[in-house]
């Protein structure tokens, strides 16, 4: 993909931790080649996105976590335009997917620099697009009750202060329909269009963001013992290999139980149903992503050519502007 001149960037402005302020000053600092588009909220975010998408923007750069990337996929589902993302959140769990750098703003960038697109999976839940994952029960939970304060302040730790908090609980049983009419019940469902969750962790690992199918982990124990199985089962190489988690893969499923049960996606809080149903987007996402080395399809002159930056002019940052 060749860029536009200035491509438009979404982010979050209220970026308090280190981190965060360094990431503002990088992207003020590439004015020449961005615009930049302040959001308070994610629906703000999801908006503009929208609002890109339906102008014909070749590329929509999402700056933040997880939460903004979310937003800013449900803006462009359906549309022609490709994702980009600058990985400035807390997990990142999906620019490690794609295989983003995420130390290292400048190699991010060079990465939407060089521009190449792929077409990956795109899965809804209830008709919320999610690109990652999906979860129903203790994990959304979790979500639920970890404020946007403690986030902010503690990071990943406030998740873990969260969960330490939901183990005393007994949720509801719920049900799993597959679209094959396999059926399975259990009290926490986890379903993933890639590999990873909750940042480094391969809980998924047959899952491929291209193959129209979503993993699903079904699991039949609550509370400590679910903790000690995903524990063992990251030991054993996979937390679908204990007694107590089901695995299975398929095209579309639904969630059923008798009472409302908590929902997340990406990482945020959906909300409460007594019935999900996931199933594919109608179109796929187009991300912009590190093309995987083919020295044979490349050869040397293009292996060469996709190192290349293309250039950007240094230039005053100008405030950044609001919708």
């Amino acid at each position: 993909m060749t860029l536009p001149h200035r491509s438009p960037l979404i982010f979050n402005p209220k970026a308090r931790s280190q981190r965060g302020r360094r990431a503002l000053r990088f992207v003020q600092a590439k004015n020449a080649c961005v615009e930049l588009f302040a959001t308070t909220h994610e629906d703000e975010a999801r908006l503009l996105a929208q609002r890109f998408a339906a102008a014909g923007a070749p590329v929509v750069i999402a700056a933040g976590g997880d939460g903004t990337v979310n937003a800013v996929v449900r803006g462009l589902a359906g549309s022609n335009t490709a994702l980009a993302i600058l990985p400035t959140g807390t997990m990142n769990v999906f620019a490690r997917e794609l295989r983003i750098p995420l130390d290292d703003l400048a190699a991010a960038f060079a990465v939407i620099e060089r521009g190449f697109v792929r077409e990956i999976d795109l899965f809804e839940a209830n008709q919320v697009p999610f690109v990652q994952m999906a979860g129903i029960g203790f994990d959304a939970t979790v979500i639920e009750r970890t404020t946007w304060q403690a986030k902010k302040s503690l990071g990943p730790l406030a998740y873990l202060l969260a969960a330490v908090k939901v183990l005393g609980e007994h949720p509801p049983p719920i049900e799993v329909v597959c679209a094959d009419g396999r059926r399975e019940s259990g009290v926490a469902v986890l379903a993933g269009n890639g590999t990873l969750y909750g940042g480094p962790f391969k809980f998924f690992r047959k899952a491929d963001n291209q193959d129209s199918m979503l993993d699903v982990l079904i699991y039949k124990d609550a509370g400590y013992r679910l903790v000690l199985d995903l524990l063992r089962g990251l030991a054993a190489g996979g937390v679908d290999r204990v007694s107590s988690a089901c695995y299975l893969q398929t095209a579309a499923f639904v969630v059923r139980a008798d009472t409302e049960v908590p929902v997340e996606v990406d990482g945020e809080w959906l909300g409460r149903f007594r019935e999900v149903h996931f199933a594919e987007a109608s179109t796929r996402l187009r991300v912009i992503a590190p093309e995987l080395p083919d020295a044979r399809r490349l050869g040397l002159a293009g292996a060469l050519k996709n190192l290349l930056h293309w250039p950007c002019r240094a230039a005053a940052p100008p405030a950044p502007r609001t919708p």
